[in-house]
């Protein structure tokens, strides 16, 4: 009999995936880099020490923050000593404290219209009233909304997920989706006009135009806020509301004992970053309102805008000394809500 010789099956070459091609590509890309900085990093070690190595890492940064921030914000202070409509720096005749003298230029500075500069000085006091009552609206609202959604409800999720869904939003989509809502013949009159009521002209009316551009933006930023908030009553432990509960004290004792002082922190982080982004106020308002009616809803940075780039002689030097007077007021309200903050820990 004849022995038939065996032989082994040869199994099909395996087929490689676009995933895996991405992913070996990537990798080769990666190593690459790493491979071309540690190449770079190494002499750099040698030469300046181990210590020293993290200048080398955060040197980009520095570089980045130095050119697009440090060197525009120096640059800005020079023009507010300049005068003249020039654009660029040598071109512009230093004129010294001129500018800031013309801005409080005022017989009384609690009367924007005894004063040099009076759009700056509305603009100013609007500016003011809005912080006031959008911050301290949003605040009272976002602390609110976190500590219902902070609880066990049903699709608490997709409630999470409405509140934020405006601050995906850019500022001017939203200022235009409510004018399209408030404005003459937008859908909210229509709807009057249906039930037998008249027009309400929201933006014709001084009143109803600051409501409307403080609830917009408490309505398209709150849910930032919200979120900020709700990471900060999810850190608090639950067994001190277990024992508070023990102890026989009411949700509103538990809120004030044990909430407000263990969320202090985060809430001076939300009451930072409200004020000076309220401060700054301006695109959002500008595409809402335009500054109207006359001067109801024109605010600081509007003055500097139209100062320096809108108006038809374009005074660079006085919209430089503005932003200057408006970065130290920020500033300023910074480090005293920081101090004010710092207080209440210690005690």
């Amino acid at each position: 009999m004849s022995v038939q010789s065996r032989q082994t099956p040869t199994l099909p070459p395996q087929r490689i995936t676009i995933g895996e091609r991405i992913g070996r590509l990537f990798y080769q890309i990666y190593a690459g880099v790493m491979g071309l900085l540690g190449w770079l990093a190494e002499p750099i070690q040698r030469l300046v020490g181990v210590k020293h190595m993290a200048y080398f890492f955060v040197l980009p940064n520095l570089l980045v923050f130095g050119i697009f921030v440090l060197f525009p914000m120096l640059l800005n202070i020079y023009y507010s000593f300049t005068g003249g409509s020039a654009l660029f720096p040598q071109d512009r005749p230093f004129v010294g404290l001129q500018n800031y003298q013309r801005i409080f230029d005022c017989g009384n500075l609690l009367d924007p219209a005894t004063c040099r500069e009076d759009r700056f000085w509305r603009g100013f006091f609007n500016t003011a009233f809005y912080v006031v009552f959008q911050v301290g609206g949003m605040v009272l609202l976002s602390m609110l909304t976190a500590v219902v959604l902070n609880r066990s409800l049903l699709g608490r999720g997709f409630f999470r997920s409405i509140f934020f869904y405006p601050v995906l939003l850019s500022p001017v989509v939203v200022a235009l989706i409510w004018k399209w809502l408030l404005q003459r013949d937008g859908l909210i009159n229509a709807w009057l006009v249906s039930m037998g009521m008249e027009r309400i002209l929201f933006f014709l009316n001084a009143n109803w135009a600051v409501f409307w551009v403080i609830f917009i933006s408490i309505w398209a930023q709150m849910g930032f806020y919200t979120l900020i908030l709700l990471a900060g009553l999810q850190s608090i432990p639950k067994d001190m509301y277990e024992a508070a509960d023990m102890d026989g004290a009411s949700r509103w004792q538990s809120f004030r004992g044990i909430t407000l002082p263990l969320l202090m922190p985060t809430l001076l982080v939300v009451l930072v970053l409200s004020v000076i982004r309220a401060v700054q106020v301006f695109d959002q308002v500008w595409v809402l309102t335009g500054g109207g009616p006359g001067t109801a809803t024109v605010y600081v940075v509007q003055y500097i805008y139209e100062t320096a780039f809108a108006n038809q002689t374009r005074q660079y030097g006085l919209a430089s000394a503005a932003s200057v007077i408006l970065g130290m007021i920020l500033l300023v309200l910074t480090l005293f809500q920081l101090r004010v903050g710092r207080k209440s820990d210690i005690a």
